[in-house]
């Protein structure tokens, strides 16, 4: 295990509406506001959309399980913002709920936004961390720098 120590900057309050593509409006947010490092947390509905929910096989590299959703789902989640030289770098993993069925997973592409979503986003100071694809595994993995 790896740590670092930071403390908070700046808190974000932020409102996603209908129709809205949560990953992009989140990306173009990130990018104005120059964020290095974050964390996320949200509520609300999702109209349609595609997660990943798990590797198929507990395999390195692992191969993703996709799952497409839609008509309208609600969703609470977690996520992380760290950027590298290509840009943000965002990563959101969900609950979301319709009648008696439930998803958990990582959401992903063009998950588009119903009614409303509420986010608070918390930015990571003194952190010096990226993501970047790490070779044996495929995966955008969290690197930091020294402890601070």
């Amino acid at each position: 295990m790896k740590y670092a120590k930071g403390s908070l900057g700046r808190i974000f309050l932020l409102k996603f509406d209908d129709g809205d593509i949560l990953l992009d409006c989140l990306n173009d947010f990130a990018r104005k506001e120059r964020l290095k490092a974050a964390v996320l947390l949200f509520i609300g509905a999702l109209r349609k959309g595609e997660l990943v929910t798990g590797p198929k096989k507990a395999a390195i590299p692992p191969e993703p399980n996709w799952v497409s959703f839609k008509n309208a789902w609600e969703v609470m989640g977690i996520g992380t913002i760290f950027t590298n030289r290509k840009g943000p770098q965002i990563h959101i993993h969900t609950a979301m709920g319709k009648k008696l069925k439930t998803l958990t997973g990582c959401v992903r592409k063009k998950s588009q936004v119903f009614l409303v979503i509420e986010a608070v986003v918390l930015e990571l100071k003194g952190i010096k961390a990226t993501k970047d694809i790490d070779p044996s595994t495929g995966l955008n993995l969290l690197k930091m720098g020294a402890i601070q």
